[in-house]
């Protein structure tokens, strides 16, 4: 049975830019072969199921020449496969997807295309530059600006030029010399507004502006590499008040974020939000323990220290036949806001929340609660939890007994530079520990000057000993670690 291929215009890099229907194909692939220029995120929703194939192109250097890519396409869908072919921005436009077509329809194989967002489109948008616009042009044209191996850049300069429009050369820079001498020889005005802009849409995005007669001095002194646009025409000079993408208050600070696996979408999503350059590596996956569930009335508390600890235990309240009806007459307390939201899904209201996300805070909320000496209080935590809170109730004289329902297991982080980082963020000590251990597996010293923004003080107090510069969440919640940490950079950009 032949099987089906599909291209897909992936976009330009920001994954918030590939279509739904896009997303949806490419889950179900059981083939992917992609280009280079797919952006990480989006190379990230791949099924981990599917067979993975990097043809790695980009301008000047085809490892998998566009021959043997399409060959692979027809041989993989020969074979039955859904195949997706993902590609930088648009499939059709300078994407060479009609080349690849080919041998698919001689051949009789069935194929779609799902269009992607054009990067001229698309990178001119997030540089505040709209490609047309009444007052300055009626028209956009869009150029390759790449030549043929050992061929000429064959380009009608006086046609270009009379049609008075926003020009777009994609796929220039290595070839910006001759295309700003082609315009300045044939006429262009040399003080026509002219910007470029290296990849687009991504959060380390760059963007310049100059005339016609500087740009070549713009790319060499800027060190403008590829992918990157240049656009030619007076709607540039609007890119000084319309650059949203530039403004944004995080844009392209770089931030490694480690977590739980599975628990930093929230956080990664406010932060992208605010232009930062996010990295989310899971440093650390809860894994449920076997435990006897211990007669629930002989206490007067209990304590949750983690979202990953509410959900085992009622796991394991449902697998001895019980459910939250088992918890009628205890008091419930909550190490922080998340821990709380997910005791309200199992229908418990938490009884007390600490205002700081640490075992003394937990420890001294429960006994200003009215738990006295003497009082049964059962924790519901991990193996290896930090000893503070049970050393602190014992020490007033309440039975505090740990139930360790989950232990917390290392993730692989494999090559894991921090260098590039100018933060990093830290939501347990579990994860401060696994990113020391992956920067020594991995050769590298942690940087002097890295700054650590941790949940509470029982992480910050690990990220000091691991030598990081050491910031404490304004609350301990995600939505409060993403607040202090725009607070804290708003702060050092007006200073």
């Amino acid at each position: 049975m032949t099987g089906k291929v599909y291209l897909i215009g992936a976009g330009p890099g920001d994954p918030g830019l590939l279509t739904r229907k896009g997303a949806e194909v490419l889950a179900s692939a059981e083939v992917v072969v992609y280009d280079r220029l797919v952006g990480r995120e989006i190379l990230a929703m791949m099924p981990r199921s599917a067979e993975l194939i990097n043809v790695g192109k980009h301008a000047g250097n085809h490892p998998v020449p566009q021959e043997q890519i399409s060959q692979i396409l027809l041989d993989k869908a020969l074979e039955g496969k859904r195949v997706v072919r993902l590609k930088g921005g648009d499939c059709f436009l300078f994407g060479r997807g009609g080349e690849e077509l080919e041998p698919l329809f001689a051949h009789g194989v069935p194929f779609e295309v799902v269009p992607g967002v054009p990067s001229p489109i698309a990178a001119t948008a997030y540089a505040g530059i709209p490609v047309t616009h009444r007052d300055y042009c009626s028209s956009v044209h869009f150029i390759t600006g790449h030549k043929k191996k050992d061929g000429a850049l064959d380009l009608d300069y006086e046609a270009l030029i009379r049609l008075d429009g926003t020009l777009v050369f994609l796929m220039s820079i290595g070839n910006c010399a001759e295309i700003a001498e082609g315009l300045l020889s044939h006429g262009m005005d040399p003080a026509m507004p002219c910007a470029v802009v290296e990849n687009g849409t991504r959060p380390d995005q760059r963007k310049f502006t100059a005339p016609l007669r500087d740009l070549v001095d713009c790319v060499r002194d800027n060190g403008v590499i590829s992918p990157a646009l240049i656009i030619v025409g007076r709607v540039c000079t609007l890119s000084e008040r319309f650059d949203w993408f530039d403004a944004l208050p995080l844009h392209g600070l770089k931030v490694l974020l480690t977590s739980t696996a599975g628990s930093a979408s929230r956080l990664k999503a406010r932060l992208d939000a605010w232009g930062a350059d996010v990295t989310a590596l899971p440093a650390i996956e809860p894994r449920p323990l076997p435990f006897a569930l211990p007669a629930l009335d002989r206490y007067a508390l209990i304590a949750f220290s983690s979202a990953a600890g509410v959900r085992f235990f009622f796991e394991g309240l449902f697998a001895a036949g019980k459910d939250a009806r088992a918890l009628n007459g205890l008091r419930v307390a909550a190490v922080g806001r998340a821990t709380a939201e997910a005791l309200r899904g199992y229908g418990i209201a938490a009884d007390l929340v600490p205002s700081s996300y640490s075992g003394a805070a937990m420890a001294e909320a429960i006994l200003a609660s009215g738990v006295k000496a003497g009082a049964r209080v059962l924790l519901a935590r991990p193996r290896k939890a930090l000893p503070e809170l049970p050393e602190k109730l014992r020490a007033a004289g309440v039975e505090a007994e740990e139930l360790f329902i989950y232990e917390t297991a290392p993730l692989p982080m494999e090559r894991l530079d921090p260098a590039p980082f100018a933060w990093v963020c830290f939501t347990s000590p579990s994860c401060v520990e696994r990113f020391a251990a992956a920067c020594k597996e991995g050769g590298k010293e942690i940087p002097a000057g890295l700054k650590a923004l941790c949940i509470g003080e029982s992480t910050a107090g690990a990220a000091r000993a691991a030598g990081l510069e050491t910031f404490v969440s304004a609350e301990a919640t995600l939505d409060g670690m993403a607040e202090t940490l725009l607070r804290l950079n708003t702060e050092r950009l007006e200073r």
